[in-house]
């Protein structure tokens, strides 16, 4: 039997758009033993896999840190890939660390790939001037192309993270309101704007999902509106919050990981966009084009990942986009 190690550390979003590629490759070759090394805080996602996949959690921060830290993870590795009579490296993630832990079964001898992420064409399309605005490969099809790399064709046969959605008449709607970068964060004001709108018929249940940080913006929200529940510090796991995921009739978010956790559970979500664009290629799994509420300027998109300043200094690409227009994107899906 043969053993594949994929290696994809970061971020969520990154992560989540793996998932499709790798459940795929699982199930196309059953005889392949696959282990995915991530994040022990990502490990979750992952439920309803194929049983010829097992994870392993890497704490970079706590007791896999540093240079000795990836020096014990490596060594635990090499335990599990004993017996196995081929192996082969998928690096997802193309940074020091993954490189690494490739380079040590590369000496060994196992065959080895790494992901093109297409830097250059992703700097033309973000450049200040003379940008050359195309979409670009989606991460998904880079991931594929690195599984063919090490001699594992692949194409997506992965559905949805669970069977079937749960039968309800009730209009469940999420929001997730932010993002790790400003490029990408919506002003609160015209999220709680849209809030008022939404919770005025009365006939919808609301979700809130965000980190500890954001707890009490969204706590707030909570006890303004009626219908309206914040999950942000309330203790649920991942894959609790995952199901009340899969409940959604539709999910309002921005270019982040929520977008892709809803994406995977085949949830609509209707996704706004600011200093990113989906043409760099992170654009949520099978979620339809027309779902994307953006605003075409010269200057966008300006950033692949959203962390540069704004090149105009008032964010227009978020501030343009007003709460009625993603209201009437939330009702044609509705």
């Amino acid at each position: 039997m043969n053993l594949t190690i994929v290696i994809r550390l970061s971020a969520l979003g990154d992560t989540a758009i793996l998932l499709p590629a790798l459940y795929s490759a699982a199930r196309r070759y059953p005889g392949e033993q696959f282990v995915l090394v991530t994040k022990t805080q990502f490990a979750p996602i992952f439920i309803n896999r194929p049983p010829n996949l097992q994870i392993e959690g890497i704490d970079v921060r706590g007791g896999h840190a540093g240079f000795r830290g990836l020096m014990r993870f490596i060594a635990r590795l090499k335990k599990i890939a004993k017996g196995y009579e081929k192996i082969r490296i998928a690096d997802m993630h193309g940074l020091p660390r993954s490189r690494a832990i490739s380079l040590a079964f590369w000496l060994k001898g196992a065959k080895t790939a790494a992901i093109d992420k297409g830097r250059i064409d992703k700097w033309r399309l973000t450049r200040r001037r003379n940008k050359i605005l195309k979409p670009l490969k989606t991460s998904l099809q880079r991931y594929c192309e690195v599984f063919a790399k090490i001699g594992l064709p692949t194409e997506i046969t992965f559905d949805r993270l669970f069977p079937e959605k749960p039968k309800t008449d009730e209009i469940r709607i999420g929001i997730a309101p932010f993002a790790r970068h400003p490029g990408k964060t919506w002003k609160p004001d015209k999220m709680e704007k849209l809030l008022q709108m939404l919770t005025k018929s009365g006939d919808k249940r609301i979700f809130l999902f965000g980190s500890g940080a954001e707890a009490p913006q969204l706590a707030a929200w909570s006890l303004k509106y009626a219908g309206v529940e914040s999950l942000a510090g309330a203790g649920l796991s991942f894959p609790e919050e995952l199901e009340i995921i899969n409940s959604l009739s539709l999910l309002v978010g921005m270019d982040s990981g929520n977008m892709h956790l809803a994406s995977l559970c085949g949830v609509p979500v209707v996704s706004i966009w600011g200093a990113t664009h989906p043409f760099a290629g992170f654009y949520g799994f099978r979620q339809a084009k027309s779902n994307a509420v953006q605003t075409d300027l010269p200057c966008r998109p300006c950033s692949v990942f959203g962390n540069k300043p704004c090149f105009r200094g008032d964010y227009a690409c978020l501030n343009t986009i007003s709460p009625e227009k993603v209201l009437e994107k939330i009702n044609e899906i509705l």
